[in-house]
């Protein structure tokens, strides 16, 4: 067992907290039963597993499963696995997972593009809304939050490892190839004279979100075929970018399934 907090794997654990240390080592942090089980079932690799005895005994046919399939399997007490993780009570159980290299996607329904999005729990939420509401794929510009900061993996409860998504190097070239592929190109746009519930959302579709702060900027937002706007009653000056994905995009299900 794994008792102090000077081994060099708590040290290496804790540099995952960090950007930078996620870059170097290629690796992310899962903390917490749900996630670990839901990257077992989408079969995403764990390279290390840190848990404790209470926990292995509680969860014995997971342990086992992980077991099988993890190269590193690691005993620790309670005080270490606490300083390994980023919540301030964990559950028993954290895991590193290797970052998978982001590829291309197809886009033949409904897509979301988020940029520069700064805020890890609501990149997580729109992570967990997007799975829900069945889109095909999300593209992130490189200059929002990590896609594998702990607090989206937390704030997408899972939904993480079942959603097709790539970091974007350049979101403008993005979708101009989309566009030439025949999907129409919806902005949120505050100013906009056309409500969103007023779009056809039934065609292919890439749904463009901007900044928390800043909102779209005017190049993405002079790509698109149609900008549309969420009405808000009077002294309202904005939502929550989660909020606006999540309305839109239940919207577009609305329409095509005819309810």
């Amino acid at each position: 067992m794994l008792t102090s907090l000077q081994n060099p794997l708590v040290k290496q654990i804790r540099k995952l907290h960090q950007a930078k240390g996620r870059k170097e080592q290629q690796l992310f942090l899962l903390e917490g039963t749900h996630l670990v089980e839901e990257a077992s079932a989408a079969g995403h690799p764990l390279t290390t597993v840190c848990y404790t005895s209470l926990w292995q005994d509680r969860h014995q046919p997971l342990w086992d499963s992980l077991r099988q399939e993890t190269p590193r399997f690691e005993l620790v007490s309670p005080e270490v696995l606490e300083a390994m993780a980023t919540t301030v009570h964990p559950d028993g159980v954290i895991a590193l997972a290797p970052r998978l290299e982001s590829k291309p996607q197809a886009l033949q329904g409904l897509g979301i593009a988020l940029e520069t999005l700064q805020d890890p729990g609501n990149l997580g939420t729109i992570i967990r809304t997007a799975t829900a509401a069945g889109v095909d794929g999300l593209w992130l510009s490189a200059d929002s939050v990590d896609l594998d900061h702990p607090k989206v993996l937390r704030a997408s409860a899972g939904a993480w490892f079942r959603l097709n998504k790539t970091v974007s190097f350049n979101l403008a070239d993005d979708i101009i190839r989309f566009q030439q592929q025949g999907l129409q190109i919806v902005a949120t746009v505050p100013q906009a004279s056309l409500s969103y519930w007023q779009l056809d959302f039934t065609q292919p579709t890439l749904m463009v979100f901007g900044n928390e702060g800043g909102g779209l900027s005017p190049e993405l937002q002079a790509l698109a075929d149609h900008q549309v706007q969420i009405p808000l009653q009077r002294g309202v000056e904005s939502l929550n970018v989660g909020i606006c994905v999540a309305l839109m995009l239940y919207e577009a299900q609305r329409q095509r399934t005819g309810v």
